[in-house]
């Protein structure tokens, strides 16, 4: 294909010059290939955003899994165990909550006019509230149920369809660990052998940065319970033990969460009082900002190593981009970038300290999994990988104090050649399976 540009003169002319594009059959064929995958992705993005959750359900629950098996359980009662004691939990919770709201709604719908009788003297013993205190006599409420209501039949379908994500979801993890050899294995055969030692130390690294959200969470759930049970049972508020486990599970939700931990609270302590009603608002609104903005990013600063700013940042584009799952997952995904970036040792254009030494340490402990792995299927090959992986992160950790430094925290203190001691005919070499023998 020629383009010309020019004037349109004879060709002798020296203005006129001629551009050739010349696109081969390979880069047309590369262009589709790569429109069509771009395609593919923005129509299975749910299929994928489950494939995510489960990965990390799957790695949330195998550190307890491992645990068992190492108290000579088998795998699968392990897993067994796992998930039916997930499961009762759920159902007890669920018991002990579930009741407790549907009462709790069913007497704030019950004694409505009673509860707005009494806001509206109190607000008329303010002048100037009076007159919101007589609009407030002559609201009527069956105007704001009927809308409710409505939008509650609409989400109905949605409900559903999450729920059948949900069980595909716990299904999906579920085998995720039941054959765990395998599912690495299939994975490990998909990568060039000279990768796998990276593949097994980012693996590692995720497993640790999904125990690490996953403890922050919990952290964070157990702090606003504590904070609403005690809340709640100093103002006298009924169900005070329902309501605080309710807030601790809805605090995990991004964006509605707050909504869903406030909304219950103060219409039990409706019950009571509409100044307790008013305090119970004021001082769980007031935690609540305390968590976004200070508790957050130094919990999930600290268990996944992103800054504060960091954190910040991640939680806006996650909920912008994807909503509440968006949100959710922002924090793991983040910190898993970071992982990539730092463990496939991507060159980035600053100045890393100690990166030269690395990269030599890497190429050796590379050589010794290649002659280990030689002539080893994919599913064996997987598991030299992880045990050389978890070995070298040992060292590192006896080392640095800390199983990954990141890379903006390096200097040129870190040790030469951390897999020295793994080097071919020492007397410290590792037990590393061997699966060629």
């Amino acid at each position: 294909m020629a383009i010309k540009v020019g004037r349109d003169t004879a060709p002798a002319d020296p203005q006129v010059r001629t551009v050739r594009i010349e696109l081969s059959l390979r880069s047309v064929f590369t262009i589709i290939a790569i429109a069509a995958s771009l395609w593919v992705l923005v129509r299975i993005w749910q299929i994928l955003l489950v494939l995510v959750i489960a990965l990390v359900l799957a790695g949330s629950l195998s550190p307890v899994v491992d645990w068992l098996e190492h108290r000579r359980i088998k795998r699968g009662l392990a897993l067994a165990i796992v998930f039916l004691s997930l499961l009762l939990a759920v159902v007890g919770i669920g018991l002990l909550v579930i009741p407790a709201l549907v009462g709790q709604v069913s007497d704030a719908i019950t004694n409505a006019p009673a509860y707005r009788e009494r806001l509206a003297e109190q607000l008329g013993r303010v002048p100037q509230l009076a007159d919101q205190a007589q609009r407030l006599r002559e609201a009527s409420f069956s105007q704001y149920l009927a809308p409710i209501g409505a939008y509650a039949l609409s989400l109905a379908g949605d409900v559903a369809t999450v729920i059948a994500y949900g069980v595909t979801v716990v299904v999906l993890a579920f085998y995720l660990l039941a054959d765990r050899e395998r599912v690495q294995g299939f994975a490990y055969a998909l990568i060039p052998r000279a990768y796998h030692l990276r593949v097994a130390r980012v693996l590692l690294s995720m497993e640790k940065i999904v125990g690490g959200y996953v403890r922050g969470q919990a952290y964070t759930s157990l702090q606003i319970g504590v904070f609403v049970f005690l809340l709640l049972w100093f103002l006298g508020v009924p169900n005070a033990l329902a309501l605080a486990i309710f807030a601790a599970f809805t605090d995990v939700i991004p964006f509605i969460g707050s909504i869903l931990v406030t909304v219950p609270a103060v219409l039990a302590a409706l019950s009571v009082g509409v100044w307790q009603a008013v305090v119970v608002w004021v001082a769980i609104s007031i935690y609540q900002e305390f968590e976004s903005r200070i508790v957050i990013p130094r919990i999930y600063g600290q268990t996944l190593r992103l800054s504060p700013v960091a954190v910040t940042i991640a939680l806006l584009i996650g909920g912008q981009l994807l909503g509440i799952i968006g949100a959710l997952l922002a924090l793991p995904l983040a910190a898993g970038i970071r992982v990539l970036v730092e463990d496939m040792r991507i060159e980035l254009p600053g100045e890393q300290p100690g990166e030269g030494a690395q990269r030599v340490a890497d190429d050796r402990a590379e050589a010794f999994y290649a002659e280990r792995t030689e002539g080893a299927s994919s599913v064996e090959a997987a598991v030299v990988a992880t045990a050389l992986a978890e070995m070298l992160q040992d060292e590192e950790t006896g080392t640095t104090g800390q199983a990954e430094v990141p890379s903006e925290e390096r200097t040129d203190a870190l040790p030469a050649d951390p897999a020295a001691p793994y080097s071919r005919g020492e007397p410290d070499t590792p037990p590393v399976p061997n699966p060629a023998r």
